[in-house]
């Protein structure tokens, strides 16, 4: 394999374990809090590696996400696209901030896709409960610390050849 290839396997892999971790059941009364474990792996993949992990792998990832939920096609797509396009134009900014700083951009990342989310729900006419736009926001931003974490300790590891 080329060092291109096997840069991105581990990026395409979480993304895909992002996908499953969004799709697994869980009891009713966690259901609203589960968070956007796909928001979050594209948010850190375009701050990282915006060349490689930008618009079109949003929507391409977008597409299946609303495929495996069953919701309107390209729902996802689009709020990935526009957070991710986002994420890329203010990537070399976001990479400096303090932890604090940064987790609350991406508190406003995720709110603004759970808006677009909702916004597209309310034009198609489908009623969601407010927990299911809020749960997402409050779990994935208190999250956001471990999940950079994680997946810089996978960035360097490629990066290192490990």
């Amino acid at each position: 394999m080329s060092r291109g290839a096997t840069g991105r396997l581990p990026v395409i892999m979480t993304i895909i374990v992002s996908i499953m971790l969004m799709v697994v059941p869980l009891p009713g009364w966690a259901e609203p809090f589960r968070p956007d474990w796909v928001a979050l792996t594209l948010i850190y993949w375009a701050m990282m590696m915006p060349r490689t992990w930008s618009v079109g792998s949003a929507w391409i990832v977008g597409i299946i996400v609303d495929v495996a939920q069953g919701t309107i096609l390209g729902q996802h797509a689009l709020a990935l696209c526009f957070i991710v396009f986002v994420t890329v134009r203010f990537h070399l900014l976001m990479r400096v901030f303090p932890m604090q700083q940064l987790t609350a951009t991406v508190f406003a990342l995720l709110a603004l896709y759970q808006f677009l989310l909702f916004w597209i729900n309310g034009v198609a006419g489908i009623e969601v409960a407010l927990t299911n736009y809020w749960g997402p926001v409050i779990t994935g931003t208190v999250l956001w610390p471990v999940v950079m974490a994680f997946l810089s300790g996978i960035r360097m590891r490629v990066q290192h050849g490990r």
